[in-house]
């Protein structure tokens, strides 16, 4: 059976379909059911033969193709979404309701359609509702999402000047601590490691397994070290730099010392000698 990799959302999680009978190529739309509903989406991964009853796995089909005829009317609804979007944040005012309403979303058949808020709390939205499927005349979900879920959907700049990691490529969010940013030696300001959602950044996570490598390969601040010029005392370690300083017993000079694997690594690559990054990895020092 042919099974490709499928994207409801532009940073959603890719999921696998059987595309039996269908010649889907990666970029290519087709139509299949979500938890939301009917609905389109994106090949990201191209058909690969796998043996599903062998892998004791259930895999829903894509149900077809997307037609023009299929893109029209997935148009048709993001309008009426747009449309329901201002209806309802006129009801909320109305109602004095505590929710801040973010997307408003139909699936492809317009059989429901999903409106996305955030609130501090809990909140009792059953008259709006019941106010909303008088007026749309369709099935009403309100779904309440956090605050990193808002800025996935909703996207924008980070302080690096880049959209938002999240809104682009993350298909989850991992959990991120202060500790986190401590082990980097990163100032613990919150307007420097906090994103634009009020949480701490998503790509503190980044490079924590490199600096724990590093981290871990470094002695610690106290221990004894024999140096090349005798032995002393570690004072200072430098983990950006892969080195640590060392104040000797005898002089009390203190020296810098670097770990090898940073000697091997610090290097400047023009691209010359191995077709440059993306080719596959480098093979040779510049």
């Amino acid at each position: 059976m042919d099974i490709v990799g499928i994207r409801f959302k532009p940073a959603g999680k890719i999921l696998q379909y059987a595309a039996e009978g269908l010649s889907l190529q990666r970029g290519d739309k087709c139509v299949a059911e979500s938890e939301n509903g009917v609905e389109i989406a994106t090949v990201v991964l191209p058909p690969e033969e796998r043996d599903v009853e062998a892998e004791q796995t259930s895999i829903k089909p894509i149900m077809r193709q997307a037609t023009v005829d299929d893109l029209e009317q997935a148009e048709g609804y993001r309008t009426l979404a747009q449309e329901a979007f201002t209806l309802c944040r006129q009801r909320i005012a109305e109602m004095h309701m505590p929710m801040k309403l973010i997307e408003v979303e139909y699936t492809l058949d317009g059989r429901k359609a999903i409106f996305y808020f955030t609130a501090e709390g809990r909140v009792d939205f059953r008259q709006l509702v019941r106010s909303l499927a008088s007026s749309l005349q369709t099935r009403i979900e309100m779904r309440q999402i956090g605050v990193r879920d808002e800025a996935k959907k909703l996207g924008g700049y980070g302080t690096c000047g880049r959209p938002l990691c999240c809104s682009t490529f993350l298909t989850e969010f991992a959990p991120i601590s202060v500790r986190m940013a401590k082990e980097q030696g990163l100032a613990l300001n919150p307007s420097r490691i906090s994103g634009v959602c009020g949480r701490l950044k998503c790509c503190l996570a980044y490079e924590i397994p490199v600096y724990k490598a590093i981290r871990d390969a470094l002695p610690r601040v106290g221990e004894r070290y024999d140096t090349e010029e005798g032995p002393g005392r570690v004072t200072d370690v430098t983990v950006m730099g892969e080195a640590f300083e060392v104040e000797l017993d005898e002089t009390g000079e203190r020296i810098f010392v670097r770990l090898p694997s940073a000697d091997e690594r610090n290097y400047y690559c023009d691209g010359s000698k191995c077709g440059g990054c993306g080719t596959g990895g480098c093979g040779a020092k510049a």
